[in-house]
């Protein structure tokens, strides 16, 4: 048989109905995901280096998250507009296990600016 992805077991629960919290603590007991998470992260930390409060806050579980959170940390570096400093913030939250919930609150405020909540 072959070794599902980290992608397919969160899809499980998602289709299974757990969400934010539950979803992390479900994550947490599987087993399977646990052990391809450790994996991935043993492989990808080689290459991106990350600070304890990245590695708690983050799953990090593809390349692409890895080269993300660089690009990030080089422009929060930089000199950036109000604008560019508010796409970077909502761009590091797609990082975080429950990152829809900052999308849901980002068209949240988007709709009450424009008086349609």
């Amino acid at each position: 048989m072959a070794k599902k992805s980290l992608q397919r077991i969160e899809d499980f629960y998602l289709d299974n109905g757990y969400k934010g919290d539950g979803l992390r603590k479900a994550l947490l007991k599987d087993d399977e995901y646990q052990g391809l998470l450790k994996e991935r992260k043993l492989k990808l930390a080689r290459k991106f280096p990350l600070t304890k409060a990245e590695e708690r806050k983050y799953v990090m579980a593809t390349d692409a998250d890895y080269e993300i959170l660089s690009k990030v940390n080089r422009l929060e570096k930089s000199n950036l507009s109000k604008e560019e400093k508010e796409l970077v913030r909502l761009i590091r939250t797609q990082l975080e296990l429950d990152w829809r919930k900052w999308l849901i609150k980002e068209l949240d405020r988007l709709l009450e600016k424009h008086g349609k909540s």
